[in-house]
């Protein structure tokens, strides 16, 4: 039992690190210029209500 907690345990690091690497890559370094106006559409990110009420009229 001990080997597969061990396991487990360096696959949920491995998973975290993964994790932390693509959120940097996608979000960080703007690689898809198409996941903020995603984000804006959706509402997700800082904006003001104003501002996504905006996004939904098409300005």
């Amino acid at each position: 039992m001990k080997v597969f907690e061990r396991i487990l345990l360096k696959v949920i690091v491995i998973q975290f690190i993964f994790l932390l690497m693509v959120q940097l890559f996608l979000h960080q370094l703007d690689v898809f210029p198409q996941l903020d106006q995603l984000t804006k559409y959706e509402g997700v990110n800082e904006n003001t209500f104003t501002e996504i009420l905006q996004t939904f009229n098409g300005n």
